[in-house]
């Protein structure tokens, strides 16, 4: 006897996203806040239908490795992880009332055979960034996914 079928929709698409403060303004200086805004990114991120795997990041930009829900689209989630985590970052002291994050932002899908090595680069954040900026960071990126940019519009 054949049971009723139900039809499914299944996915397992990964997420690295990046994106910076606005003018990579150094406003994540403070770690105890900088962990605090993390947690809040892979909650919000979590809220939409996107959990995250890692979130990571320095004083001046964040990394978030996600598995992508399948009702959200890009664009959409990048918006409302900006717009909610502002709101709560200028809501916890006043010295964030200039805070904002930049327009843009770049994600990158990531195989499930290279998750460990995208968790270990976002983990690794800090001792990274001691050698290298995030504009570096961010071009070494792009061309290893072979994104073509225009400088003149990436770093809003």
């Amino acid at each position: 006897m054949l049971s009723a079928c139900m039809p499914q929709s299944l996915s397992a698409v990964y997420i690295h996203l990046v994106f910076s403060t606005k003018d990579r303004r150094p406003f994540l200086q403070d770690e105890s806040i900088r962990e605090k805004l993390h947690a809040q990114l892979g909650g919000i991120s979590k809220a939409l239908g996107c959990p995250p795997l890692l979130v990571g990041g320095v004083e001046d930009h964040v990394h978030l490795l996600c598995r992508f829900g399948r009702t959200i689209t890009q664009a959409d989630w990048v918006k409302e992880v900006k717009r909610v985590s502002n709101g709560w970052l200028k809501a916890q002291s006043p010295e964030y009332a200039d805070f904002e994050w930049q327009g843009g932002y770049a994600d990158f899908s990531v195989s499930p055979s290279d998750l460990d090595d995208v968790e270990a680069y976002i983990a690794n954040q800090k001792a990274h960034h001691e050698k290298l900026t995030f504009q570096e960071e961010l071009r070494r990126l792009l061309l290893q996914h072979e994104i073509s940019f225009d400088e003149r519009y990436v770093w809003d």
